[in-house]
């Protein structure tokens, strides 16, 4: 039995991941700085560690006496587009010591196979029908924001520890997620959840902010599709940065409208101001393609799993 350690397992991905480690027959330990807010643990074993210590990553890897086979570092300080523009310098704290101190316990203490959660904000920003990016035009780099820099630093650090120390290391930039059992308030939830927040709230015939003009393009991933590309790339031979995201690219507007058509409500949608981030960001998935994945969930059959359980959220609170 191999047996995994999943860092950030108390957040949305990171959840759905020890999920799929489980149904694979692996013995995970959940990581987390904090208890996974909607779920209960599925983990063999869960710890509560700030990794941002070093001395945490190192009891965090250590798994009867010896050492575990597979680390997925997924622990960051993150959330939606308002908590990237308003915690710039949160965000790369303790991102990066999160990941610096990682990936040198994981070398250190014997760990075999390392994946890493990058993200497509290392891209810059594109306009909708720009040509696709591939993974190795991100250099040079331009990111619109700074959680997309840390990501990209942690990227390349990871990677030269593989170069010196017999550790193979996977790297994945994830796409927008959504799906159930994720932050959907407080400030670090993502625009899908968001939306969905504000049309299970609002009142039949009722109006609901979006912030911009609703044209910035976006493809949202399903959680099920991300994290079955995260264990298929991590199995796979595949030794640089892969991008995993939907060919389905809507607008902002287009989200919105599917909410409130899967929600069955007649509401209306007012325009405000606020962070809205790049107009798009268009890359390839060939290399994932290569591997025999493709994400099968449409945006609507998403957002249909997605939004009674945001709406039950609401109904509770």
């Amino acid at each position: 039995m191999k047996k995994a350690v999943v860092c950030g397992a108390g957040g949305f991905i990171g959840g759905h991941l020890v999920s799929k480690l489980k149904r694979e027959g692996y013995w995970v330990r959940g990581v987390d700085i904090k208890p996974h807010e909607f779920r209960t643990p599925e983990a063999d074993d869960f710890r509560l560690l700030d990794l941002r210590h070093p001395e945490n990553c190192w009891e965090a890897l250590a798994v009867d006496g010896g050492t575990c086979d597979e680390v997925y570092q997924l622990a960051a300080d993150m959330g939606g587009m308002g908590f990237i523009h308003s915690a710039e310098c949160d965000i790369m704290h303790n991102s990066a010591l999160i990941n610096i101190h990682m990936i040198d316990a994981a070398v250190k203490s014997g760990v075999s196979r390392y994946f890493f959660s990058s993200s497509a904000c290392v891209y810059p920003d594109m306009q909708p029908g720009d040509p696709e990016m591939t993974e190795d035009q991100v250099i040079p780099a331009n990111p619109d924001n700074e959680y997309g820099w840390e990501k990209l630093y942690a990227e390349r650090m990871a990677q030269a520890y593989a170069r010196h120390y017999p550790i193979d290391v996977r790297v994945a930039r994830f796409q927008n997620c959504y799906g159930p059992y994720g932050t959907w308030r407080g400030g670090r939830e993502k625009a899908p959840a968001a939306i969905c927040r504000k049309v299970a709230m609002a009142d039949q015939g009722g109006t609901i902010d979006v912030w911009g003009d609703g044209t910035a393009v976006r493809g949202f991933t399903y959680v099920d599709d991300l994290v079955d590309g995260i264990y298929l790339l991590m199995q796979s031979d595949l030794v640089n940065s892969v991008n995993i995201g939907t060919e389905e690219y809507v607008t902002v507007n287009d989200l919105v409208q599917t909410v409130i058509d899967v929600s069955g409500k007649d509401v209306t949608i007012e325009h405000v101001d606020g962070p809205v981030g790049v107009q798009a960001r268009n890359f390839s998935k060939a290399r994932m393609y290569g591997l025999g994945w493709k994400a099968r969930v449409s945006l609507r059959e998403g957002i249909a799993e997605t939004y009674p359980w945001i709406a039950e959220q609401v109904r509770l609170v």
